[in-house]
C-alpha cells in the first residue's frame, strides 16, 4: 500500500492506521506492522523497539515505558507502569557516608532497574496478536547494520563527554574510523545481540538471564548496589489510569510515581474559566494558563512521590472541589511570584509515540532514559545504555521528610506521562511529548488547543506555545519564575504580560508534540507530529 512522510505538522487524514514518531525509520516499522495485518498495540512496541535504537540516546533497553491503552473490545483504557526501582541496597545514609549531597548526576549510582522490556511485554501479553519475536526485528536490523550519520553528527556524537568517561560505552559510541569525509556508520552489534535474546526469551531473557548478569556485572566494577534480585522481582504495574472530566471530555493520564496528575489538576483549575472566549494567544489565555501551571505544580512538588512508600493525597488533589480552592490563589492580571501548595487535610531526553488503528485500538506511548544518554554507562558486551533516572535534577531528593526521598527499592517521581482524550466510551484524541519537566505544561496545551479552541492535530501540536519555571527548572524553587513564549506571540501580548508581573522571555519550548484525533462524523483519523506521522 502507498504510504507518505508528514514533515512540518502537515495534517495526515488516514482511514487504516496512524503512527507518529520523531524518526521517519521508526513511524515506517510500526505502519507496516499495521499494513501486514498487527493492531495498535503490535505497531506501538515494534515502533518503540525501533525507537531504542534510531533515537539514539532518547530512550532504550536500559530506560523506562509509560503506557496507555485503549481497548476498543472492552472500551477501556488501561495503564502501564514500565518504570523501575532503585536498588534495594540504596539509602540516604548509604550515599551521605560516601561524602554525597545529592544523587549521582551520571554513571552507576544515577541507575535505577530498567522498566521498558517488561512494559513491552505486559502490553503485548495482554493486548497485542503478534508475537514479540517477530516485532523487534526491524530494531535489531537497526543496530547490526548501524545508522547513517552525517559527519558532523557522527563527530558531535564522539565528543559526548559522559560517554567519553566510560570505556565499555566510549567503545561503541565515540570512536570515528567509520566516518568518511562526509558521511559514516554507527554500529552496535551488541545491542542486536541483546535485542535478540529479548525476542527469544521475552522478559526472562533480560531480568533473570545473561542481560541482568552483565548489568549486575557492570555494577560490580564500578562500585554500584544492583543484585540480581532487583532484576528478578522486577514488575510493571498494569491500573485503571487516573482521569478527570474536562469540558464533558475524558481526560485519561498516567499515575504516580508519573507526574501525569499535574495536566489533570491544570485542566480542573481551567476550567472554571471561558477559556474559548479569550483570544488563542491573548495575555488573559496564556495568564490564566501559566498561573493554573504553577499552582500544579507546586502541589507536585509538596506531596508526590511513590504511593508503595508515600501516602500521596491523590483523591484530593484530582477532586473539583479542590481545584476550585486552587482558583482563588489566581489574580486576574497579575503574576504570583511564589505560588505554595495547596492545603491537604489528611487522616494520618525521551522520545514518545502513539498509534492508532482501523478497529479503534489507540496506544499512547512514552519512553525514556531520562536526561540525553542516560547514565553514559553501557553494560559491557550489552551495547545497552543504562538510564540515569534517580540521578540528580530529576530524580530522588536526601530530604529528611520530603516524599520523593530516596529509600531502597522506591521508584522515584518521573516527568514521563502520556494521555488519551474520550467522548463518552470512544477514543477522541490521543497524544504525548517528550521534554522532562515541560510535559505537562506542552500537554496541557495541546488538549486544551484541541477542546477549547476545535483545533485540529496539525493545529494543536504546532500552534505557537510557552513554558513556565523558577529558574532553569521546577526544583529551582524561590528563583523568579520566567515565562518563555513562543516567538510567533504578538509584541503586544508580550507587554501586557509583562504588565501583570510575568518575567517574559523569547526562545524555544522544546519538546515534540503529537497527536492522533478520531472524527465523530467519519470515523477518519487525523494525525499529526513535530516528527513524522506515517499513516495508509
Amino acid at each position: 500500500m502507498d504510504f507518505a512522510v508528514n514533515w512540518q505538522n502537515e495534517l495526515c487524514v488516514a482511514k487504516n492506521g496512524v503512527v507518529v514518531t520523531e524518526f521517519p525509520q521508526a513511524s515506517l516499522v510500526g505502519l507496516r506492522v499495521l499494513q501486514e495485518g498487527g493492531n495498535a498495540i503490535d505497531a506501538s512496541v515494534a515502533t518503540a523497539a525501533a525507537l531504542n535504537v534510531v533515537g539514539l540516546g532518547r530512550c532504550g533497553l536500559g530506560g523506562d515505558a509509560f503506557i496507555l491503552v485503549y481497548d476498543s473490545k472492552s472500551k477501556k483504557v488501561t495503564g502501564i507502569n514500565g518504570s523501575g526501582r532503585a536498588p534495594s541496597a540504596a539509602s540516604v545514609d548509604y550515599y551521605k557516608r560516601q561524602g554525597m549531597t545529592h544523587m549521582a548526576v551520571d554513571g552507576i549510582h544515577s541507575v535505577s532497574v530498567p522498566g521498558a522490556v517488561d512494559a513491552y511485554v505486559e502490553v503485548l501479553e495482554r493486548f497485542g496478536t503478534l508475537p514479540l519475536k517477530e516485532l523487534l526485528q526491524p530494531a535489531i536490523e537497526f543496530a547490526e547494520e548501524g545508522l547513517l550519520m552525517k559527519a558532523g553528527e557522527r563527530k558531535s556524537l564522539a565528543a559526548e563527554s559522559k560517554l567519553g568517561k566510560f570505556p565499555s560505552s566510549a567503545d561503541i559510541f565515540c570512536k570515528d574510523e567509520a566516518l568518511s569525509k562526509h558521511a559514516g556508520v554507527l554500529v552496535n552489534k551488541d545491542l542486536g545481540k541483546s535485542l535478540r535474546l529479548v525476542a527469544e526469551g521475552g522478559r526472562e531473557a533480560f531480568y533473570k538471564g545473561e542481560i541482568a548478569q552483565a548489568i549486575v556485572a557492570c555494577s560490580d566494577a564500578n562500585g554500584g548496589l544492583f543484585t540480581m534480585a532487583d532484576f528478578e522481582n522486577h514488575t510493571s504495574d498494569v491500573y485503571e489510569p487516573i482521569q478527570t472530566d474536562y469540558r464533558g471530555y475524558t481526560v485519561y493520564q498516567t499515575t504516580l510515581p508519573s507526574q501525569g496528575h499535574i495536566v489533570l489538576e491544570e485542566l480542573n483549575i481551567l476550567e472554571g474559566y471561558d477559556v474559548a472566549s479569550m483570544e488563542f494567544g491573548s495575555a488573559p489565555h496564556i495568564h490564566h494558563m501559566v498561573e493554573a501551571k504553577k499552582l500544579a505544580f507546586a502541589d507536585r512538588l509538596a506531596y508526590s512521590g511513590d504511593p508503595q512508600f508515600e501516602e500521596v493525597p491523590l483523591e484530593v488533589l484530582l477532586s473539583k472541589s479542590f481545584a476550585e480552592k486552587r482558583r482563588e490563589a489566581i489574580h486576574p492580571n497579575r503574576a504570583s511570584a511564589a505560588p505554595t501548595a495547596g492545603d491537604i487535610y489528611r487522616n494520618g531526553d525521551t522520545t514518545s509515540l502513539a498509534v492508532a488503528d482501523k478497529d479503534g485500538n489507540a496506544v499512547s506511548f512514552i519512553i525514556s532514559l531520562s536526561t540525553h544518554f542516560g547514565s553514559g554507562l553501557v553494560a559491557d558486551g550489552t551495547g545497552i545504555v543504562l538510564n540515569d533516572r534517580i540521578g540528580y535534577a530529576q530524580g530522588f531528593e536526601f530530604d529528611d521528610g520530603h516524599p520523593n526521598q530516596l529509600k531502597p527499592g522506591k521508584r522515584t517521581m518521573h516527568t514521563l506521562n502520556t494521555y488519551i482524550v474520550c467522548s463518552g466510551d470512544d477514543v477522541f484524541f490521543i497524544g504525548n511529548t517528550p521534554g522532562g519537566f515541560m510535559q505537562p505544561q506542552l500537554n496541557f496545551q495541546a488538549i486544551t488547543n484541541a477542546i477549547d479552541f476545535g483545533m485540529p492535530p496539525a493545529h494543536a501540536v504546532d500552534a505557537p506555545g510557552w513554558i513556565s519555571f523558577p529558574g532553569a527548572s521546577p526544583s529551582h524553587v524561590g528563583q523568579p519564575f520566567v515565562l518563555t513564549l513562543d516567538e510567533r506571540f504578538g509584541d503586544e501580548t508580550v507587554q501586557e504580560l509583562e504588565r501583570w508581573g510575568h518575567v517574559v522571555a523569547r526562545g524555544g519550548i522544546g519538546g515534540s508534540r503529537k497527536m492522533i484525533m478520531k472524527d465523530a462524523d467519519s470515523g477518519v483519523l487525523l494525525g499529526a507530529s513535530q516528527g513524522s506521522a506515517l499513516w495508509y
